[in-house]
């Protein structure tokens, strides 16, 4: 609360504001910490149920959910789990799935569909940073789309939403500023501790009126709101000041090295493993996750397995487009030229050991 702790506050809102100017995001949105992107998404589709079901003349605190209008979801079938599970916390159910193309990005066409197939309050929930391939969902021309139906729009970025910090790489996050709220994680692309996550809304007010609290005994300053009226928590540690710490440190110029440098590992390391025997790239590496095959998926499986064994690099296993892949996700910033050598020869050790 402000009037408790006036430095820590001061300390989360300069972060706050660093990381919308850094991410090219309005500046007058709001910015609140939570865990993690699960609960950023919560957060950012919870001030959409409340805003599209006020504009359709529903008292949400009032009345609840029983009884009013179904909202719509509309989420590409490639969407990250997380979003259902925020969806289902909201008691908004299932959400209608829109076909994407093969690197997982929604399809502008099945979209405007699905737009068109209903009326109402509507949500659209879009992607930057697909879990598999790292692919960015055509955002400008998916908002238009989405806005000219009414919809409030919500970008799941909990990793992508950072290449909007490169000069280089910002070009995929074109349009996204134009979006409703939006969902990242500090804990993954920043490196700040676990557990942290961003949750970012356009217009102060949805996010208060989804969130906020009052209590007599709770004593609330003079200004724009305490950071409880952002977050699903009243208590929780100070988020914030890791983050503000980590970018007062890095600078502008840092983040953007740091964000770029773990876009180029990962484009090394496909170029590697793909110059191993019997291996696959199967995404269009744009920013920071790779997907790898080894023929059937019984080799791919074992080849993960001893890739793992090998205790040289964490590489996960997983299922993309009815395969068995070897995913990579580069995250951590000490990560360097030496280890991503010692990554791709652990990879060459273990498709050669089968």
């Amino acid at each position: 609360m402000r009037f408790a702790t006036p430095g820590t506050v001061a300390a989360e809102e300069a972060a706050a504001a660093w990381l919308l100017d850094l991410l090219g995001l309005p500046a007058g949105a709001a910015v609140g910490f939570v865990t993690g992107a699960t609960m950023a998404n919560f957060t950012g589709l919870a001030a959409g149920r409340q805003a599209v079901l006020a504009e359709h003349g529903w008292d949400l605190d009032r009345l609840g959910l029983t009884g009013a209008p179904r909202v719509r979801v509309l989420v590409g079938e490639e969407r990250h789990g997380t979003v259902d599970l925020a969806l289902r916390y909201l008691g908004l159910g299932e959400p209608t799935l829109v076909r994407a193309d093969a690197e997982g990005r929604i399809r502008l066409d099945a979209l405007a569909e699905a737009l068109s197939a209903g009326s109402g309050p509507t949500i659209v929930c879009l992607q930057a940073g697909n879990l598999h391939s790292g692919a960015f969902d055509p955002l400008r021309a998916a908002i238009a789309l989405a806005k000219r139906h009414d919809a409030w729009v919500h970008v799941d970025g909990a990793f992508g939403l950072w290449a909007g910090a490169s000069p280089r790489l910002r070009g995929l996050v074109d349009g996204h500023e134009t979006a409703d709220s939006w969902a990242t994680d500090a804990h993954k692309t920043l490196n700040v501790p676990y557990d942290c996550g961003v949750a970012i809304v356009a217009r102060p007010r949805a996010v208060r009126d989804a969130m906020g609290m009052h209590a007599s005994y709770l004593v609330h300053a003079e200004g724009p709101g305490d950071p409880l009226d952002r977050v699903p928590e009243l208590s929780r540690r100070a988020r914030g000041v890791p983050v503000w710490a980590a970018l007062r440190s890095l600078g502008r110029s840092g983040v953007a090295d740091l964000v770029d440098g773990l876009a180029n590992h990962a484009r090394t390391i496909a170029d590697g493993i793909a110059t191993v025997d019997g291996a696959e790239i199967l995404n269009d590496v744009v920013f920071t996750q790779v997907c790898a095959a080894f023929g059937d998926d019984r080799t791919t499986r074992a080849v993960t397995s001893r890739l793992l064994a090998d205790r040289t690099a964490w590489m996960s296993g997983s299922r993309w487009r009815q395969r068995e892949v070897l995913r990579v996700s580069v995250s951590n910033w000490s990560t360097d030229a030496h280890d991503v050598t010692r990554s791709v020869d652990a990879v060459r050790r273990a498709a050669a050991s089968l």
